[in-house]
This record gives structure tokens, sequence and C-alpha cells, in this order.
């Protein structure tokens, strides 16, 4: 049900905005404010989907309600209400953060069809919100090591600038939790996050999965497609496993770099794109690079910033930290209550060799949770979670 607000000084005017709205749709709950003071009480009082506000009005004008309500309830879409006069003054409002604005008498297609955009707009607002939100869950950084603290302390640095980031680590340790959040805190962040594993696509579709391709460029090529460079454009492309990557593609991504600008496979038509680059890798580029398997240009232009992700064995005082975490994690998943850890057992995950990182755990306490008892034990520990 949306919950619409009409804020409107002539009660002839409401009652018909109230019937067009009320017999259009069902699922339109519809109230009335005679004036802006009465219209802010009820804004401050109640949540609702969307507002159609006079703006010529006694004891406060419709600008005025629609400031005050942008700083207390800022995704609130508005539809402002105009008479000749006043349409100067409705096209500013759109200025100040409103929808729309509907001319007196209103016309009835208009007035439905913007309240059916504006209430589709906020929906969308609140969907990607709460994307953000499960993105932002699915995405936390867990730990107070110095190691961790370091990490968060670059990403606060590096991540409102439009600086490149090779992201160096073990399979495992969290290097997509970094991209992840460089990208959230940059100015970016309303922009796409296009993600690309450079390791799981074969070396002759990478270029065309990079750059998209022309109809007929190649065998299997049965339409024109756009490329993960092209899908980023205006926000972030993390190439995942870089260290992977045909040197003929990185030739491309050099390009890119270099010029903003990228060719479709089967195309000699230039692109051009404003993207930010992430990298990321599990091997020693500048070993591949001395093995002619990494052009060491594409190195420089790509480690502006370096950040390392430390293994876990390395930083094993953070495990008791990512232990709850998990636990609560798993739980929420599988609808369960949350299992504690004994000491014990906490203390002998610690002394374990973790050479498959986080994920590795990851796995462990979830096969703990499910194996062991109430209170996972240290025998729970020996008994389930051997290597």
């Amino acid at each position: 049900m949306s919950r619409i607000l009409i804020i409107e000084d002539e009660a002839a005017i409401r009652r018909v905005l109230n019937k067009i709205i009320s017999e259009e749709s069902k699922s339109y709950e519809v109230f009335e404010a005679e004036d802006g003071m009465a219209g802010i009480d009820l804004i401050k009082a109640n949540d609702y989907d969307l507002v159609l506000c006079d703006i010529k009005m006694p004891k406060m004008d419709g600008i005025d309600v629609l400031q005050y309500s942008k700083k207390i309830k800022p995704e609130l879409p508005f539809l402002m209400i105009s008479g000749h006069g006043d349409l100067e003054t409705a096209v500013n409002s759109m200025r100040m953060g409103a929808f729309d604005y509907i001319s007196k008498p209103p016309d009835l297609n208009r007035l439905l069809n913007a309240v059916r955009n504006a209430l589709d707009q906020k929906e969308l607002v609140v969907e990607n919100k709460r994307l953000k939100k499960k993105v932002s869950q699915n995405y936390e950084m867990i730990g107070d090591s110095k190691s961790i603290q370091h990490i968060q302390e670059m990403i606060e640095k590096v991540a409102p600038t439009d600086a490149r980031v090779l992201i160096t680590g073990s399979n495992g340790t969290g290097k997509e939790l970094v991209a992840h959040w460089l990208h959230q805190k940059s100015e970016r962040s309303k922009g796409p996050m296009i993600e690309v594993n450079c390791a799981a696509i074969p070396s002759e579709l990478i270029e065309s999965e990079l750059f998209g391709h022309k109809k007929g460029s190649f065998t299997g090529a049965s339409k024109d497609r756009t490329g993960k460079f092209e899908a980023a454009n205006g926000g972030t492309i993390f190439l995942d496993e870089i260290g992977d990557m045909s040197l003929s593609a990185q030739a491309k991504v050099l390009r890119a770099l270099q010029e903003g600008k990228i060719q479709r496979v089967g195309d000699a038509k230039d692109i051009s794109v404003n993207v930010r680059v992430l990298a990321a890798t599990n091997k020693n580029l500048k070993e591949e690079i001395k093995n002619k398997k990494f052009r060491e240009d594409l190195y420089h232009r790509l480690a502006v910033i370096l950040i390392d992700v430390p293994a876990l064995n390395d930083r094993r005082e953070d495990i008791p930290l990512l232990i709850t975490h998990f636990a609560k994690k798993i739980a929420k998943e599988q609808g369960t209550s949350v299992k504690s850890f004994s000491n014990k057992a906490i203390k002998l995950l610690q002394e374990y060799d973790w050479t498959g990182n986080i994920r590795e755990l990851r796995n462990v306490i979830e096969r703990l949770i499910i194996l062991g008892e109430e209170e996972v034990s240290e025998k729970d520990v020996k008994l389930f979670a051997s290597k």
C-alpha cells in the first residue's frame, strides 16, 4: 500500500485530487492536510511514499514545506501543485529536490503518470539502499589487528581519489573485500562496480568479455555485445586475478588506461570510457614481468597504490572475531540460534595452519556449527576441523 499525502489549502482541489488518486488504484491510501504547517506535522509523525504539495498556501508555503521535509526525510518524493503564476517557482522547486510539478487544474493523465513515476523512483531508491546495505554486510572487514587497521586507513585515504589500486595477497585472504570498500567509499559509489575474474575466462574470450564485440567478428558472435569496460562507465571495474590475463588483452587494457578509450573486438571505432580500475592478484607480478608473462608498463599503470592483504596465519589475533562473525552469519543464513565456541576451541583454531585463509576458516566454522555440540568444544574441533 502506497501512502500519499496531499497538502492543499483549497478543500475543493483536495477532494478532486483525493478522488482521482484513490480511484486509480486500491493500493493507494490518500491523506490530506489543509496547509503547510499541518502537512509538516503529518510528515514528521508518519511515513509517506509521496507528497503532493501546493505552492501558495497560508502559514507556510509549499517551497518551505519542501525544503524542511528534504532535511528530515530526503528520500520522500514531492509533486508540487502550481497555479499559472507559480510555474517558474515550480520549475525552481525541482532544483531543490522536487520530483515534478502539476499545474492547476490538474490534467488527469499527467497527474497519474507523475504519481506512478514518483512512486516508482521511491521504490528504486529504497531498493538501492537495501541492496547497498546488503552489500556492505556481505563485505564487512572483520579484525582489529595492526595489518587490518593499516588497510582500513589506506582505504579511507585512497577511496575518495580516482587512483588505481593493485591489491595483492594469497587466495582466500579477502582481496575482493578491499575492492568493494574502495568502491563504496569513493565518489563513484552511485555508479556500477563490475567484477571480472580473469582466471575464470578462457584466454580466447577475455578480450570480448572486457571490451565487447561486433556481430560476426568471430565464430559464435551472433550479435553485438557490450564489454565490461563499457558496462562500468562512470563506476569501477575490478579485474580480479589480473596476473592470469593474456598479453594481448593486457595491451588493450593498457590502452584503455592511457587513453580512456576501448575498441570492441572486430570494430575499429573508438569508444570513450570513464572507469576507475582496481586490480588484484595472488601472483608476484614482478616475477611474472621477468618471465615475460606480464607487461611492466601495465604493472606501473595499475600499481599507483599497492595494498597487500595479509594471510590469516599472519593475523591470528583476528581469528576469535572472525569465528564470532561467521557463527552469527551462518546462523542467520540457516535460521538457527547462534552457537558459541569454548575458549579451548577458539585457542585450538588459532593454532591451525590456515593455508586456505579466511575462506577456509569460514568453511570450517560452518562444518563445526553443523556437526558440533551446542557449544563447540575442543573435542569438536579435533574431530571435525582436521585438515
